[in-house]
This record gives C-alpha cells, sequence and structure tokens, in this order.
C-alpha cells in the first residue's frame, strides 16, 4: 500500500532521521503535534539514551512528538499506535467494515483517547494508511 507524504511531512521525517538514526515509515502533521511511526526495531534508537534523540528533534520541531512503532500484524500495529495505554488484546472484525476492537486496561482508556481524542485519531488514521482499518473502537 502506497503512503502519499506531503512535502512537509517529508521534511519532517528527513530531520527525525538526521537527528535519530532511525527510520521513520510515516508522519501524521498536526498544528501541534507530529505522529512518526518508526521502523519496526528501531524504537529504542528513536527515543536515545534517556530519550535525548527525541528531545532534540521536538526541540528541533518546536512542536510535541508521538512516536508509534511499526509493526507486520494489524493487531499489534492497533497496539502500537494506542501506547502507552495497555492493551491486552485486539480483534479484528470484517463485517462490512473493517474494525479494531482494542481492549484497553480500565486506567488506561483517557490515554489511548488523549486530550481532544487526539491519540485514538492518530491511531486510526495510521491504522486507515497501513491496513486499511476503518475504525479503532475501545472495549
Amino acid at each position: 500500500m502506497a503512503i502519499t507524504l506531503s512535502d512537509e511531512a517529508r521534511r519532517i521525517l528527513a530531520l527525525f532521521e538526521d537527528v535519530t538514526g532511525a527510520t521513520g515509515r510515516d508522519c501524521l502533521v498536526d498544528d501541534d503535534r507530529v505522529v512518526v511511526l518508526v521502523a519496526a526495531g528501531d524504537m529504542g534508537e528513536a527515543i536515545g539514551p534517556g530519550g535525548q534523540h527525541v528531545r532534540t528533534f521536538e526541540e528541533k520541531l518546536k512542536r510535541d512528538v508521538k512516536l508509534v512503532e511499526d509493526a507486520s500484524l494489524v493487531e499489534d500495529f492497533v497496539a502500537n499506535a494506542l501506547a502507552p495505554a495497555a492493551v491486552y488484546h485486539v480483534t479484528i472484525s470484517e463485517n462490512g467494515d473493517t474494525v479494531a476492537y482494542a481492549e484497553v486496561a480500565e486506567e488506561d482508556t483517557g490515554v489511548a483517547i488523549g486530550v481532544d481524542g487526539r491519540n485514538i485519531d492518530a491511531a486510526r488514521r495510521l491504522a486507515s494508511r497501513h491496513f486499511d482499518v476503518d475504525d479503532i473502537q475501545l472495549t
């Protein structure tokens, strides 16, 4: 599945790779935040020692950054996209629309949703772009 990136998203991914040394696979750009999809296995490099790489990247962008680790299975991808919420299980239903039902720890529901729904919105957008998931519902 081909992902189309804006010029701004391409520039941000190039900066991300320069600053962190990790591979960025996708990027969602919002007014006050950037969500970077990090190649599977590169999350430690993206964060850096004591979080230094991601902090430097945020300082250069002058925006908050959320990192999401890529995964080959849709269930793992959805769980990663909802992190740092504790996701116990993800079930995919394909009755018409493809919906991912994520079982999230009750105390982490707010974290999964995020302020003004921005975490679950980013998870939905990424899951749609990479796995044709139409929706993510928390259970």
